[in-house]
């Protein structure tokens, strides 16, 4: 089993973060986009580790064009020689056309014309291919010897793609490499809804699960006491409400028979009620998303739901535990016996 660190990291210090997550034996460290690029901090983290994979987890394609996403993706893969694993999601239309005030059209089939598109421009740049890219609502036609930087010595870089309904997970398996699992995906859901899409897109494409990685941030709930665990408990109970309130991830509620609690939770955020979202996921919904275990049965339960479904896990874990904590919990994920798949 490969397991990444976390969310993310400080963006004031992403080299010795990422130093001391491969020290730890993480196998990769994502870094989000939220209120930073994530590529800048990559960048940096390249230059101070040797053996840690570097991923955006994830930076938002439809925020960009094919053409700028190819070209950076293509730097940070130079500096990190090999190790950038490029992490796309589409974010949400309000957020895409009112925050980076670009176009929202056709998610899924836009998303699979994205990354075909970044493949040419690679193919172009490493194989000296025309570049003659005609798409719905891409098109790159133009690749003069100033602007093309030439082959790149470690190839172009792996493509996840995070997903959550049928459609993107679909084009995942399509187009990708990898598939980011959403931190809001149950095990049942999992099973049921998500790995089908996946291995239906993987049809289209001729490929096997043999040929691509499942990456899947685990809820966990652990502590050392108590009071750890209950606090713990807390701080991921008012994530899962967070998720829940939210229309786009109702059908993960809807298999479990909970869309009441979706219509809860939602009336309760339009009021900022934000405390009493949490209080209303019950006992039941926790342990369904989360992992609530002690540090030294974290692992095992795990291993248990997931290990024979998924390539690399991270753990989703908004709460204060012990580096040792993790670490120990890493070390008996990776002793253990993993899927025989993943090329990425």
């Amino acid at each position: 089993m490969l397991v990444d660190s976390g969310i993310g990291f400080d963006p004031k210090d992403p080299a010795s973060v990422a130093k001391r997550a491969e020290a730890d034996g993480y196998a990769g460290v994502w870094c989000p986009e939220t209120g930073h690029d994530p590529f800048l901090p990559l960048a940096l983290a390249a230059q101070h580790t040797e053996r840690i994979q570097l991923g955006t987890g994830i930076a938002v394609a439809f925020a960009r064009n094919p053409m700028t996403m190819a070209m950076v993706a293509n730097d940070v893969q130079l500096y990190a020689k090999g190790r950038l694993l490029l992490g796309l999601g589409s974010q949400i239309k309000p957020h895409i056309e009112k925050r980076f005030s670009m176009p929202w059209s056709h998610p899924a089939p836009r998303m699979r014309e994205f990354v075909q598109a970044m493949r040419a421009i690679w193919a172009c740049w490493n194989e000296d291919a025309p570049l003659d890219f005609r798409g719905e609502f891409y098109t790159h036609r133009l690749m003069t010897p100033f602007f093309n930087p030439g082959p790149n010595p470690y190839g172009p870089p792996k493509v996840f793609l995070a997903a959550v309904g049928s459609l993107m997970t679909e084009v995942a398996g399509e187009v990708a490499d990898g598939l980011l699992v959403h931190g809001f995906t149950t095990e049942r859901y999992l099973r049921e809804v998500t790995l089908p899409a996946f291995e239906r897109g993987l049809a289209r494409s001729g490929r096997t699960r043999q040929d691509v990685q499942v990456s899947y941030p685990a809820m966990v709930v652990t502590g050392q006491d108590e009071q750890q665990m209950a606090a713990a408990a807390s701080a991921v109970r008012n994530q899962i409400a967070f998720y829940g309130s939210t229309p786009a991830y109702l059908p993960v509620l809807e298999l479990h028979g909970w869309g009441e609690l979706h219509r809860e939770l939602n009336r309760l955020s339009k009021q900022g009620k934000w405390q009493e979202m949490g209080q209303a996921v019950d006992d039941e919904v926790l342990r369904t998303f989360a992992v609530v275990a002690e540090p030294d049965k974290v692992a095992g339960e795990l291993l248990r739901r997931f290990g024979d479904v998924i390539d690399r896990m991270s753990f989703y874990a908004p709460y204060a535990f012990s580096d040792e904590g993790w670490r120990r919990i890493v070390a008996e994920l990776r002793a253990a016996p993993g899927r025989d798949s993943g090329s990425a």
